[in-house]
Formats: structure tokens, C-alpha cells, sequence
């Protein structure tokens, strides 16, 4: 799944806007005003990922701090957060060796986890558009 792909899978999400807070180069994606997702292009000189972000887009997506580590442990290109709490985000890196499916279900899971927090009235917003 490229940046492209991504981008327009978080924008269908009921709600969500694309917002700029740290500049142009981060995208970051919102429901209600709370981010749930960011989108940019790793340079490879992000401290403690050892480079393995260079020339990839990344996107950081919220996770249950259990599933975060087994993420982490099945795929290379899952990582803590970067710029984030490490426990509960991941940092995906797109370089095409995750499945479409299994990115489209963290991404999900994200926006799930981002809902869940809202008050109700929000919920019901957003759930029934899905």
C-alpha cells in the first residue's frame, strides 16, 4: 500500500480531516479533532530507528499496548512510535512488506481507538457512518 493509497484510506474514514500542526512534511490525520493517524516521508536520520525509514512513507497509528508489541514482533517494518508514546503507537513503515489488508486493519483499529475515547454523542456520529 503506497502513501497514496494510505492518504485516501484515512480521508474516508467518517469525519476526518487532514490537519498540519508540525509542518508540511507531517500529515496528520483527525476525527473530531482528535489525531488518530500521521502520514510522512522518512529521511533516515530519525534517531533509534537504525535508518529503516529512509525514502519510505510512514504512518504512526494508535494501538492496544499488547497488540503494539505483537505487531512489532511479526512484522520488520512495524516499529514503536516514533515522536510518540511508544506503548500505545506504532510507527508502519510502507515499504510494501506488510499486506494492504493487514495496514487497512491497523488503520481501523486506530480510528477505533481514537472513537472509543469520545463521548458517546460522538461515537454515535461517527459509528453509524460505518
Amino acid at each position: 500500500m503506497d502513501e497514496t493509497a494510505v492518504e485516501a484510506y484515512l480521508l474516508a474514514k467518517p469525519e476526518s480531516s487532514l490537519y498540519y500542526p508540525f509542518g508540511e512534511d507531517v500529515k496528520v490525520f483527525r476525527v473530531k479533532k482528535k489525531m488518530f493517524a500521521t502520514l510522512s516521508l522518512g529521511k533516515g536520520n530519525e534517531k533509534g530507528t537504525d535508518g529503516k525509514m529512509a525514502g519510505y512513507y510512514c504512518i504512526n497509528l494508535k494501538c492496544d499496548p499488547d497488540e503494539a508489541v505483537m505487531l512489532r514482533d511479526i512484522f520488520e517494518a512495524v516499529i514503536p512510535g516514533y515522536h510518540m508514546g511508544k506503548a500505545q503507537w506504532n510507527t508502519v513503515i510502507l515499504d510494501g512488506s506488510i499486506p494492504q489488508g493487514e495496514i487497512e486493519r491497523m488503520i481501523d483499529n486506530s480510528f477505533k481507538l481514537v472513537v472509543d475515547k469520545m463521548p458517546k454523542k460522538d461515537q454515535q456520529s461517527i459509528l453509524m457512518h460505518l
